[in-house]
């Protein structure tokens, strides 16, 4: 409904920064741009032409938290498959999911949460779970070192690689010494951060680029070292793509090539314009949740755990919502379960199953609409849903 668009590109990150098309959405249409492809549905997300069948499942009865009016109701959550839980805002979804069905699993768990909701019993299938894991929003870390490549834990193979290196061990420098967190090899005026941050007290603070290291964030013995003409801080300043393309060219070094396993996770989701080493401080909500399902993704004992999200395509492209079902289709193929909260039709087309809340929000909201497939909420008229999701499907199923 935009009078005037802007669309930025082609891609994100240093791919990015470029004006693709400035004008109205009649003529963007008509325009051959990322945006524009997808509006007009030369490009679309497959919609599956089968959903998964689920047997086993959790289920909780008499919920009844805030304006949940499901006492006397028991909700079943699939597992194994991909469950989308939909609503109008307001409508108790958040409530359901975060405050009732986390909090109960969480309680199974022995590790209750205090701001856990009221239901009668949580029942079904527990015992195939081993874990529930709620990705939120929230920054990946607490210290503003804190960055993708830490966070994934390829930076603990770098630093292992880069202490293998002979110019290392004869100088018997080991990982630690690679490391921006701890003391040994760091700039320790800046503590490994390449900055200084001036307190101006009633002025906004001041950050200078550290003058003992000039921002490189190790001592000079530590930058004299080498992997294939790339010192450590040669590595933090790659975007995730090159140093993939860096790594991946080491065909030989099994250490090289666990460093390229876990950043194609990161590209995975949608993430390889980051800097390796980009502070978690200036990351995004939703790169932050990306992170964390990167993370997930790549640890190799990930079975029969939960996986909540709430809105996780919030301003996200359409190009990026693609990679992002990717992602939660590889969680599932690994033997996992993941449940969303979304408005985004784009999302709730791909579900194997909605539980619909409403009918509106607030007082009048709080109820079971529907449970059941994309294809049979549009036959429920109390669904508001399912009377948009009809014209979506409409238009874009092949």
């Amino acid at each position: 409904n935009a009078d005037f668009i802007v669309d930025m590109g082609p891609y994100a990150g240093q791919f990015g920064g470029e004006i693709m098309f400035a004008g109205t959405k009649d003529a963007l249409l008509k325009a051959n741009t990322l945006t524009a492809n997808y509006l007009s549905g030369k490009i679309k997300i497959p919609i599956p032409k089968m959903r998964k069948k689920w047997n086993n499942f959790i289920a909780v009865t008499g919920a009844k938290e805030h304006n949940l009016k499901l006492e006397k109701q028991t909700i079943k959550f699939p597992l194994d498959v991909f469950t989308v839980i939909t609503g109008v805002s307001g409508s108790g979804k958040s409530t359901l999911l975060n405050n009732v069905f986390y909090a109960a699993l969480m309680n199974y768990f022995g590790t209750p949460l205090s701001y856990a909701g009221k239901y009668a019993k949580i029942s079904g299938d527990l015992n195939l779970i081993k874990h529930v894991e709620y990705i939120d929003q929230k920054p990946i870390g607490k210290s503003s070192r804190s960055n993708p490549a830490t966070y994934i834990k390829a930076w603990d193979d770098i630093r292992l690689l880069f202490a293998s290196q002979k110019a290392a061990r004869f100088n018997r420098l080991k990982p630690a010494h690679f490391s921006f967190n701890v003391e040994g090899g760091r700039c320790e005026t800046c503590k490994g951060d390449g900055i200084i941050k001036i307190d101006m007290q009633f002025m906004a603070d001041i950050y200078l680029v550290c003058d003992a290291c000039e921002g490189k964030r190790f001592k000079n013995n530590i930058l004299e070292i080498s992997y294939r003409g790339k010192n450590i801080f040669d590595i933090l300043e790659m975007t995730i793509a090159e140093a993939i393309i860096f790594f991946n060219e080491d065909t030989e070094n099994k250490i090289a090539g666990n460093i390229v396993r876990k950043l194609k996770y990161l590209e995975l989701v949608g993430l390889d314009y980051l800097h390796m080493g980009q502070s978690s401080a200036i990351l995004s909500g939703g790169e932050s949740q990306r992170i964390k399902l990167a993370f997930f993704l790549s640890r190799e004992n990930n079975e029969h755990t939960i996986f909540l999200f709430d809105e996780p395509t919030t301003g996200l492209h359409f190009y990026d919502i693609g990679k992002l079902l990717k992602a939660f289709g590889k969680l599932i193929e690994k033997g996992n379960t993941v449940m969303v909260i979304e408005h985004n039709p784009e999302i709730i087309v791909q579900a194997d199953w909605i539980i619909d809340l409403g009918p509106d929000g607030g007082n009048n909201g709080g109820e079971v609409v529907f449970q059941g497939e994309p294809e049979d909420i549009i036959k429920c008229k109390k669904s508001y849903t399912g009377k948009y999701l009809k014209d979506f499907l409409k238009k874009y199923r092949y």
